[in-house]
């Protein structure tokens, strides 16, 4: 987590030429110690106590050497936190945290920079050809309308939409909570502590979000790494910057890793393109158990017994713990095997349909699958920190079993057949399928079969009425 939890201090330059920026010399008391959440400088007692220099100034005590510029911009924040009253989540934070953790590189060190005509080149022609090769393994059209090559801060822009989405429903349950915790009595008089609290909630929030979504902009390699259409529709992304650090160590050739990549990419926007329902039924399924969460309310009202308006990171330091607890329902347990069994489907048909694409005509198929794989499979310190958040670890945890049910479609049915039972999620298989995906196979294979036997037999007794009665059977008895 950020050691800013407000994000107080002065954010890096954003240069011109993208987010690969240099930050401003933070020695003007821009400091970002945990000792120092606000970045405003020396605070009493840290070096620049009431007993020292300015000690007749208790601003200049408070702040130490920030000078007017620095020390505005400080207040500015603070206002904006204090005085928002949207949504659940400060949005508004969120992004310029996002934008800030992204200016400072990612954790290996590498920078962001602005996408140049070669890098966009590059990936518009691995799409394409994406598309061609996708063309021979599945049913369903392309739906990538336009190929782009972002940088991680226009990653981030991009995606904020679905994060809110996505996270809007559990922070309200928070920002409710917040105000339930306070007996009924009081909270009639605490009206402007409420208020305040619920500001303070929504930036806490949007601090913590911005920072995971900064963080997994320097993870992620294309729009739809997660099982989810983060980004606008018909618009197929990739991230040449994340993709160069995601094959360094793999010794596969960098355009076989960006056309591997860039097949993925494209799966999934045919998918979700030509799937109406299903970004619905995704996003439907992460906001279904989200209801059945339950805030740690006994958590909740300790933090807010003892809230100090001098020390509001300790708001933040709770929601790190986590103060999410699923209910042990029925009702949230298929609500979680909904979520789960549906993020399966998803990565494991493009999982199935990109290796056999890719199989053919890349000898590094194999090898950069398993990497993928277990990629999914692990997650990030993004995705640890949404867990946190919302409760909520969005992984694909039978990635490989859906993948197997989908290869065994294929084999039985075709390829027209398998991606037929996209037409309607009830047609999909459940997560008791996902136990025996040869065993959903073969058995509905059967039972179509017996079907199709059926309807056979009962066209070819159908009575022909152009033939007068006993012409077929006078036939049929001669034949004996």
């Amino acid at each position: 987590m950020s050691d800013t939890p407000f994000g107080f201090g002065l954010p890096p330059e954003e240069p011109d030429d993208g987010d690969e920026g240099k930050k401003k010399d933070q020695q003007s008391g821009g400091g970002q110690g945990p000792a120092n959440p606000f970045g405003f400088g020396s605070l009493p007692g840290a070096g620049g106590g009431l007993g020292g220099p300015g000690a007749d100034n208790p601003f200049a005590a408070m702040f130490g050497s920030l000078n007017p510029t620095d020390l505005g911009a400080a207040f500015q924040q603070l206002g904006q936190m204090l005085s928002y009253e949207g949504g659940p989540v400060n949005w508004d934070m969120a992004k310029q945290i996002a934008r800030q953790t992204v200016a400072q590189g990612a954790p290996d060190g590498t920078k962001d920079a602005s996408i140049g005509p070669a890098e966009r080149s590059a990936v518009q022609e691995a799409v394409r050809l994406a598309d061609l090769w996708l063309d021979d393994v599945t049913a369903l059209p392309s739906g990538a309308g336009s190929a782009v090559a972002w940088s991680r801060a226009e990653w981030v822009e991009a995606t904020l939409p679905a994060w809110r989405e996505l996270v809007d429903p559990v922070a309200e349950r928070v920002g409710t909570a917040m105000g339930d915790v306070l007996p009924e009595e009081m909270q009639a008089m605490a009206g402007p502590l409420i208020g305040m609290m619920r500001s303070m909630g929504g930036a806490m929030f949007g601090t913590q979000i911005g920072q995971a979504v900064g963080v997994l902009a320097g993870e992620v390699v294309g729009s739809s790494d997660i099982g989810l259409p983060l980004g606008p529709a018909g618009k197929a992304a990739l991230l040449p910057a994340n993709i160069e650090t995601f094959g360094k160590d793999l010794g596969v050739p960098k355009d076989e890793v960006r056309l591997y990549l860039a097949l993925r990419e494209a799966a999934h926007q045919r998918l979700f393109a030509h799937v109406p329902w299903l970004r619905s039924h995704l996003f439907g399924a992460v906001d279904g158990y989200a209801r059945g969460i339950k805030v740690d309310t006994a958590k909740l009202e300790d933090v807010v017994g003892q809230f100090d308006p001098q020390n509001p990171e300790q708001l933040q330091e709770a929601l790190q713990q986590g103060m999410f607890q699923p209910e042990d329902t029925p009702e949230q347990k298929a609500a979680l095997a909904r979520l789960e069994t549906a993020l399966a489907l998803v990565e494991g048909w493009v999982d199935a349909v990109v290796h056999a694409a890719a199989k053919p005509r890349l000898g590094s198929a194999d090898a950069l699958r398993e990497t993928l794989r277990r990629r999914r499979a692990s997650g990030g310190p993004a995705e640890q920190t949404f867990a946190t958040l919302i409760g909520l670890e969005l992984r694909p945890r039978r990635l490989r079993d859906a993948s197997r049910l989908w290869a065994s479609l294929t084999d039985a049915r075709g390829v027209d057949g398998r991606d037929g039972l996209w037409a309607h999620p009830d047609m999909l298989p459940t997560a008791t399928d996902l136990d025996d995906p040869d065993g959903f196979v073969h058995r509905e294979h059967l039972d179509f079969s017996e079907l199709d036997k059926m309807l056979g037999e009962a066209a070819g007794k159908k009575p022909d009425l152009g033939k007068k009665p006993g012409e077929g059977e006078a036939e049929g008895d001669g034949a004996e």
